[in-house]
């Protein structure tokens, strides 16, 4: 673990960074390398122009109060509801509205086209609506009856 930096939070609640020199980077932001195939491997603390100004392979490298700090930055920047269910769609074409269960609870999403729905690794899908909110279905295999024979008509 190095000890060459500090983060921290300033009065305004801005993220601050300060590194073995001493520089104050304020309004920082971690990224995930990762963050939906590997959370926990690669984090990158970035200034507000998109420079990385520290690397840490993997969360155990990080001492835990700053990982305090970045989990609390990440939470608010990683909005990311998770479709547990897809009650009804519209339309069998698109563009065409759906009806989902969320970890965060109903809601309703236009998709635009089927190119909007992604499978970033396995049965993992990440769909977009179009307002451009990103919706994640974990493991599509793990889905109901009635959702999966519903997405399937759009893959």
């Amino acid at each position: 673990m190095s000890t060459t930096h500090q983060l921290e939070r300033d009065a305004l609640g801005r993220l601050v960074f300060i590194d073995s020199e001493g520089e104050r980077h304020i309004g920082v932001h971690p990224v995930r390398a990762f963050p939906i195939t590997a959370p926990a491997a690669g984090i990158g603390i970035m200034n507000q122009s998109g420079k990385e100004l520290c690397w840490f392979p993997d969360v155990t490298a990080i001492s835990e109060a700053e990982l305090g700090l970045i989990e609390e930055e990440l939470a608010e920047r990683e909005f990311m509801p998770v479709i547990e269910k897809i009650a009804k769609v519209s339309t069998f074409a698109t563009p065409s509205i759906w009806d989902i269960e969320t970890d965060r609870g109903p809601t309703r999403i236009r998709l635009k086209g089927e190119e909007d729905i992604r499978r970033i690794a396995g049965n993992t899908l990440l769909i977009a609506d179009s307002n451009g909110l990103q919706f994640l279905i974990k493991d599509s295999t793990q889905l109901d009856k009635v959702s999966k024979k519903l997405l399937d008509r759009f893959r």
